[in-house]
Parts: structure tokens; sequence; C-alpha cells
């Protein structure tokens, strides 16, 4: 199973994570493009670091919202959505190409990418611009949500994603932040989570019922406090 972390989310003099140390535990990393965070030095530095440790490289992009860090929700098109994914997946394409390598994927960030999950219009405009960045270029979407039944539509490749640090509804998306129990930071609880999603291609939601999920790529949040000890002990346990 791919492992992957969002990465690059700071601005400015402000850093969250430990993103360097992390690399060593997962095997693709979505880079934020400066909207929700980052910046072109982040951009540039982390594609760098990641070609040296032979790990996949995606965009990682978000609404127009610095102050909220893109977890704020938008109205926005499906027009709208194509546009702020090509626009931001282009810029990292630009300094993956100038690092000898190639973008290998999309992963929006927060709002976006739970936005997308449950309106059909959106996940259409992130999938067609995934689909125009390149054939072989791969959406990684929630699980069973519109954005794979987007992908699938327009035949984009797609890999459907789990959580190794959050919580699921009964329906099958994630717990809102703002709830409570919504984030794992017990190690223990963490790694049962991902065993049985690895092993069974099931979770069990926060009511106690048990959802079927295909499981191709499992997230660490990388702003998560325990993330490299999470992706330690993860990459371990999957092996």
């Amino acid at each position: 199973m791919d492992i992957n972390s969002d990465m690059g989310e700071g601005f400015g003099v402000w850093e969250m994570g430990n993103d360097a140390e992390l690399l060593n535990y997962i095997t693709s990393t979505n880079i934020a493009c400066g909207w929700h965070a980052g910046d072109p030095a982040r951009m540039k530095r982390l594609v760098e670091q990641a070609v040296q440790k032979n790990v996949l490289i995606g965009a990682h992009p978000g609404l127009p919202d610095l102050a909220g860090f893109g977890r704020r929700e938008m109205a926005i098109s499906e027009e709208d959505a194509y546009n702020y994914v090509l626009y931001q997946a282009g810029a990292l394409q630009g300094f993956a190409h100038a690092a000898g390598t190639k973008l290998h994927h999309v992963k929006p960030h927060g709002a976006l990418y739970n936005q997308a999950a449950k309106e059909m219009k959106l996940a259409r405009g992130i999938a067609r611009a995934v689909k125009d960045l390149g054939q072989d270029v791969i959406l990684y979407g929630l699980a069973g949500s519109c954005l794979v039944a987007a992908a699938h539509e327009l035949k984009v490749p797609i890999w459907q994603e789990v959580f190794a640090d959050r919580r699921y509804t009964k329906e099958g998306f994630l717990v809102p932040r703002t709830q409570a129990g919504a984030l794992i930071d017990d190690e223990v609880v963490a790694l049962k989570q991902v065993l049985q999603l690895a092993k069974k291609s099931e979770v069990s939601a926060i009511d106690g019922s048990i959802i079927k999920i295909q499981a191709d790529t499992l997230c660490i949040h990388g702003d998560n406090p325990h993330a490299v000890e999470f992706a330690k002990k993860i990459q371990a346990a999957l092996a």
C-alpha cells in the first residue's frame, strides 16, 4: 500500500511538521502549491528532496484561502475547480520537470477535497484538470466518494485514499475536524485502523459500524504532531 503525506504546508517563516524526516517513511508526497499554504521555494526544495529519496511527487492544490488554511468551504463552480487545480498542479509540474522527474499525482486539500467528495460537479472539474495534466497523472481521492466516480467517468487513473489518523462517519466520509474525536492521536489506535484497512479492506466508523472500503493509498497528515512516529510504525507494520 502506498503511504502518502501532505507537505510543504508552511508560509513565510512559519513551518509545519517535519517534512525532511517524514520523507524517509513514505512513498508519495503531496506538496502544497501556495494557495492554502506553501510557496515556490518550499515547492522546489521538497521536489528535490523527494527525488533524492525516491518518493513519488504529487500536487496538493487547495482553495484560495491562505488565512483559513484552505479548510473553509467556498461556493465554487465546476470550472473554478478545474482552473484552481490546473493552475496549482501545473506549477508543481514545472518544478518536477526542472528536477528531472514528473508529476505522479494530484490530491486536493482540505475543503476542496471534502466538498468534491460529496459534490459531483466539483469532482468532475478536478478530474478534468488531472486528465489535462497528462494521461499518466493519478488522482488521489477519498475512497468511495464522488472523486472516485468522476475519475471512472472521465477515465482518469484513480487511487482510492484512506486515512491513518482520521475517523470516519457511517456514510464513509471523514468526520469534520470541528467534531470531537475526528482526529486519531493515539499510535496504537492509528495502527489498528491501518491494519484493519490493509488486511480486511474495511474501517470502523465513529459510531462503531463497519464500512467496506478500497485502500490504494494511505494518508498520514504531515501536520499531525505524531506524524513521524506514526509513519515509522505504520511502514514497519505494512512491510
